[in-house]
């Protein structure tokens, strides 16, 4: 473990290096300033997955395959247990034929039947010999409808012998085992969609007031910040702590993450208070953690930051060695490291700004 660190930290100084030797970096800078922010406060909640399904037999019988175990990805649609189907095959191979056998006989009766109308219209022939002629076709239509119904039904029965995943997930329980007799309605696993999370936060009344349903706000999840919809606010709550209920939904990827897992969020306070200020696209994530690039004597300096709360476009920031009217990175931040050289493009403009 130690040698991949020290191999990881070698590569990273080399691409430094390289970086630095390549030229200067170009870059628009803003300058930090000072304002009235709503500080953020952090509340903790609860992870629960949205989807949950308890995937049931269709159909009786033994099982003859099972394609899944616990903790295994499946998608929608996927096979998961197949029970055995051999005498529904042997009376679909059968009803296939009666429904060919029928097919053949509506098209000899209907020929015998429109031959037989034309010479009736001539009195060629009696009139008992059409009306034959024509119940014989109406049985054999009749024949096939019926044959062809029943063989429908004999593949839906056969369709219900497969079990399937119902949606995109993770099974995260199994009841089944090979060459068990399950019946009809029997639990054979769960199935829960690990994509599509739902998460509870107990907040008080004074900021639910301050929450938009249908608004996006960033959620921490296992370390990564996740675009939450907020879509219910539950108005029965605690009476004791007079907290409520606030449900969100996100869709977390590829992330794993277990039911109950904690998810963290940020709230604005009604009280202001005096902070430094920098538009938001100056924060960006390095190292697993949120960071500014100022510009110090033409280099760039890289100060790890916490936001406390935002101003419209801008981020309300604080961070050791962060000062007002300091120039810092806010477009190309993204390509430069750490005592890297910049030049910045919009000086002038950050002069008139100022001014």
């Amino acid at each position: 473990m130690c040698k991949k660190i020290v191999i990881s930290f070698a590569l990273f100084l080399a691409t430094l290096t390289s970086i630095n030797a390549a030229g200067t970096a170009l870059v628009n800078t803003e300058v930090i300033k000072t304002s009235e922010v709503n500080p953020l406060q952090e509340f903790v909640g609860s992870v629960g997955f949205d989807k949950k399904s308890k995937i049931a037999s269709q159909s009786s019988g033994i099982a003859k395959t099972i394609n899944f175990e616990v903790g295994k990805k499946v998608k929608k649609g996927d096979v998961l247990v197949s029970i055995d189907s051999d005498i529904l095959n042997a009376q679909i191979k059968a009803a296939t034929s009666s429904v060919d056998m029928y097919k053949f006989q509506l098209k000899n009766t209907k020929k015998n039947y429109l031959r037989y109308k034309a010479l009736v219209v001539k009195k060629s022939i009696a009139q008992k010999v059409f009306d034959d002629s024509k119940l014989a076709y109406d049985v054999a239509n009749a024949s096939l409808i019926t044959s062809q119904a029943k063989l429908n039904e004999l593949k839906i029965q056969k369709s219900k012998k497969v079990i399937r995943a119902p949606f995109n997930g993770v099974i995260v329980e199994k009841n089944v085992n090979m060459n068990e007799w399950l019946n009809l309605g029997y639990n054979v696993a769960t199935v829960v969609n690990t994509q599509d999370v739902e998460i509870i936060f107990n907040l008080p009344l004074t900021f639910i007031n301050g929450l938009k349903t249908g608004d996006m706000y960033d959620v921490t999840i296992a370390g990564k910040i996740v675009k939450a919809k907020l879509y219910a606010a539950i108005p029965s709550g605690d009476k004791l702590t007079r907290t409520f209920p606030v449900r969100f939904k996100a869709n977390v990827g590829d992330m794993f993450i277990y039911d109950g897992a904690q998810a963290i969020v940020g709230f604005a306070k009604n009280a202001k208070i005096q902070a430094l200020v920098i538009n938001r696209d100056a924060v960006i994530k390095r190292f697993n953690m949120d960071v500014v690039f100022a510009v110090v004597e033409n280099k760039a300096v890289m100060i790890p930051v916490q936001i406390i709360g935002f101003v419209g476009r801008n981020a309300a920031i604080t961070g050791k060695g962060l000062i007002e009217d300091m120039n810092i990175v806010v477009k190309g931040n993204e390509r430069i490291f750490p005592k890297m050289d910049v030049k910045i493009l919009n000086k002038q403009e950050n002069r008139k700004k100022t001014k």
